[in-house]
């Protein structure tokens, strides 16, 4: 249930600041937001895999830590990536 190699590599060249930037918050951020889609899409077939669903809820727990250090940080690449992700704050 995990996300691919080459769909992971392409989120982040998607969202990176730099050449090299894996880590940023914004990376992370992104990366966490399609592992979300991809177990929410899960559970529509899936109803009773509470395994799993206890692993979403700790992803959507560490995007939203990510999210709230990014929005004390600097509020503008905040607003950014709220906005590229699709995230509705």
């Amino acid at each position: 249930m995990s996300i691919t190699k080459e769909r992971k590599t392409e989120v982040i060249q998607q969202y990176q600041r730099t050449e090299a930037d894996t880590g940023s918050p914004e990376v992370q951020v992104a990366v966490l937001s399609h592992r979300i889609a991809q177990l929410t899409e899960h559970f529509k077939l899936h109803n009773k895999d509470h395994a799993s669903r206890r692993g979403l809820l700790m992803l959507v727990s560490k995007r939203r830590r990510l999210l709230k250090y990014l929005e004390a940080s600097d509020s503008s690449r905040y607003a950014d990536v709220i906005k590229k992700v699709g995230l509705r704050k």
